[in-house]
């Protein structure tokens, strides 16, 4: 019997479902006549040409570039505020009440707030982003510098490693599997937020585009908005990725001859 090799067995495992719900929802609505529940035929059919002859440079990459630099200064601030905070015990007692307060409160509950400081501009979509990503990097970051070995720590200071050379070697590497489970839920938080914020007095963006279908009643153009989403999670999930298995190919190594000895 001829084995499939794991990179074959990887990849049908990783298409078998959504290929699944595709065929689920083609059949589904295959004879649909409800208005609001179209064919996946006809949505596949338009997908191209709503998305492809403009929009694509018009909104999609907008909305990628607020993304972007939300995500990335929200990156910074968790990273940079949670290994501030998760290096003094002091820090933790006094901020842990307030960093919890803060995180309680729904991100899009902000927004009407925010675009009374900052405008309707790019600037008011990219603090809503900031405003719900930071959270779970800094939260994650906190727990990654807390919970490393105190061994390390002595060993370090026994050493008398610089400051910076224990920041990028012990504690930032140390906790780096926390901070990226962190930024991985922070991702998914701001492709949401990005939706939302474009919700709100937008000129531009996939939300927008979006809810301007929803209300000229062009139920098909509507439903490619949707899956435009989906596509954009999947494809910056992959990239996320790759870039975490780059950067914590240690950590897996580390792992995997773990669970060999």
């Amino acid at each position: 019997m001829v084995r499939m090799p794991n990179a074959g067995r990887k990849i049908l495992l990783l298409l078998a479902v959504p290929v699944l719900l595709v065929a689920v929802w083609w059949t589904a609505t295959a004879g649909s006549t409800n208005f609001f529940w179209p064919p996946l035929s006809q949505i596949a059919g338009t997908f191209g040409e709503t998305w492809f002859t403009g929009r694509f440079t018009a909104d999609v990459l907008p909305s990628l570039a607020r993304l972007l630099v939300g995500y990335l200064v929200a990156v910074a601030l968790g990273v940079g505020l949670g290994t501030t905070i998760g290096s003094s015990r002091t820090l933790r007692g006094l901020l842990e009440p307030v960093l919890e307060f803060f995180r309680a409160i729904p991100s899009p509950v902000l927004v009407p707030i925010l675009m009374l400081f900052a405008g309707i501009g790019n600037e008011m979509k990219v603090l809503v982003i900031v405003s719900g990503c930071v959270w779970p990097v800094l939260l994650n970051t906190v727990e990654g510098v807390r919970a490393l070995d105190e061994v390390l720590r002595d060993t370090a200071s026994c050493y008398r490693m610089r400051r910076h050379s224990r920041l990028v070697h012990l504690v930032l590497r140390g906790a780096s599997p926390q901070i990226a489970a962190g930024a991985r839920q922070g991702l998914s938080i701001g492709i949401i937020l990005m939706v939302i914020s474009e919700m709100f007095a937008a000129s531009n963006g996939v939300g927008f585009t979006i809810i301007q279908f929803q209300r000229g009643f062009a139920i098909p153009q509507m439903w490619t908005g949707i899956i435009m989403l989906g596509l954009i999670g999947i494809v910056l999930s992959m990239i996320f990725r790759v870039i975490e298995a780059r950067l914590l190919s240690w950590y897996t190594g580390l792992r995997t001859s773990q669970r060999e000895g």
